[in-house]
């Protein structure tokens, strides 16, 4: 519907309506323009719009006129979802000004699709002359303005020439990136994701080679994570540590864990949720509740403590399970560690049951020498040659059938003993935690 309205400078404006909704219960009567005919604006429509109809719009310039317009009418105008399919546009050139991307010719061969049986399209990823396609159940590789011809031996010869995206190749293994794009991560060569339909965390590298590093010490744990009750995975490459950070959520709660490549395991749970991950330089940020946040800074104040999370400070635990000699019942006398002073130890426990006392205490310099004598029947950690030492003080009752000596009996009996350390990070310090060690002797009974 369009009608033309001559004005007093005798220009020529397009009145257009955009639509033939009506909007039946307006909160106030639809005015647009101030010059549109009192039959339109008494409308309540609000999808009017005025076009100018002369060049520039400038005073009696020439007026331009729609014309007659070609166009096809589509037998069956019915989108479609191709969920498996790549399109792509023309070309774009920033320095010679050339746009293309809003041009899809149908005449050319501008789509290409994978196996639908392996279900969406959910992420592209661009390495070098390939493009990585993530499909729920399968992982391919497409070349990049190039080709692939194979020989009558089967041997593959890469080809260049017009094709944009070349042939198709699946990787091998029958793995996915599930519906949880959000999970990958890169660095250097090397790919991380998830494939929570078989429970599993995956690198994926330049050689073709998928490797479950879910298997290195944690398959059991990831087969419970990764489970139908999972909201939400996200992933990133922490640069400052050189880890993937991944955290699996729930409507319940949540698990931020890190890998390390340098030791082929899950090295740390970490007391974090975030809504997303990036490394920029070598500085790592998350975001959470719509704010970014930047990690191991070294602004020590309340808000940006050490330890310190969206805000929120929280002391820093560290559980270790010493275990020499698997088959071999032993007593563990000591506790002995490597790194900062402040350390405590928390609980104390062995396989057979016998507790520790606890807690043990932190070091503490001694300045007089009345606290020197103090220190040395106290509960705490002794430092010598910058090593911490302290005695495991068996607290276990009578009902374990042991001999049980009373505070004077040393050490705990099992075939392990879990230790864990911890740290008030009110303290606002750097600490670091190298190594852990225990004295043993063998059972005698």
């Amino acid at each position: 519907m369009a009608a033309t309205l001559e004005l007093k400078y005798f220009n020529s404006y397009w009145l257009k309506k955009l639509s033939n909704v009506v909007d039946e219960n307006p909160s106030a009567p639809s005015t647009p323009y101030a010059d549109v005919p009192q039959a339109y604006a008494n409308d309540n429509a609000n999808d009017w719009y005025i076009e100018e109809a002369r060049i520039r719009g400038g005073y009696n310039n020439t007026i331009t006129d729609l014309g007659v317009k070609a166009h096809i009418v589509e037998d069956n105008p019915n989108n479609q979802n191709r969920f498996n399919t790549i399109i792509y546009s023309g070309v774009f050139n920033s320095r010679t000004g050339i746009n293309q991307t809003n041009e899809f010719s149908v005449g050319e061969d501008i789509t290409r699709s994978v196996d639908p049986a392996h279900g969406d399209i959910q992420k592209l990823y661009a390495e070098d002359t390939n493009l990585i396609i993530f499909q729920e159940n399968k992982i391919n590789r497409a070349l990049i303005d190039k080709d692939a011809i194979y020989t009558a031996e089967g041997t593959a010869l890469t080809t260049s020439g017009r094709l944009v995206i070349g042939q198709i190749v699946p990787y091998k293994g029958e793995y996915g990136i599930s519906t949880d794009p959000l999970s990958f991560a890169v660095y250097g060569y090397r790919k991380y994701f998830t494939d929570k339909k078989r429970g599993c965390v995956l690198r994926l590298s330049t050689t073709g080679e998928i490797v479950e590093i879910s298997s290195y010490g944690m398959h059991d744990f990831f087969r419970d994570q990764l489970s139908a009750t999972t909201t939400r995975i996200v992933g990133g490459w922490d640069m400052h540590t050189k880890n993937y950070i991944l955290s699996i959520q729930t409507a319940s709660g949540y698990k931020t864990l890190s890998f390390d490549e340098s030791v082929s395991g899950w090295t740390s749970f970490l007391t974090y949720q975030p809504s997303w991950m990036l490394s920029l330089g070598s500085n790592f940020f998350t975001t959470n509740s719509g704010k970014i946040y930047k990690h191991y800074t070294n602004t020590l104040n309340v808000n940006n403590a050490y330890s310190s999370f969206y805000g929120v400070v929280s002391d820093s635990n560290v559980t270790v399970i010493l275990n020499s000699d698997p088959s071999v019942i032993k007593v563990f006398k000591t506790i002995n560690y490597e790194g900062s002073d402040s350390w405590t130890v928390s609980t104390v426990s062995a396989s057979s049951g016998d507790i520790g006392l606890v807690p043990i205490s932190g070091y503490i310099t001694a300045t007089s020498l009345a606290a020197f004598e103090s220190e040395i029947f106290a509960n705490r950690f002794k430092r010598k040659e910058n090593k911490y030492f302290a005695n495991i003080i068996n607290n276990s009752p009578a009902s374990n059938g042991e001999v049980v000596f009373g505070a004077s009996m040393t050490g705990i009996k099992g075939f392990f003993s879990t230790m864990k350390f911890s740290l008030n990070n009110n303290l606002n310090e750097r600490k670091e935690l190298f190594a852990v060690s225990s004295d043993t002797v063998e059972s005698s009974y």
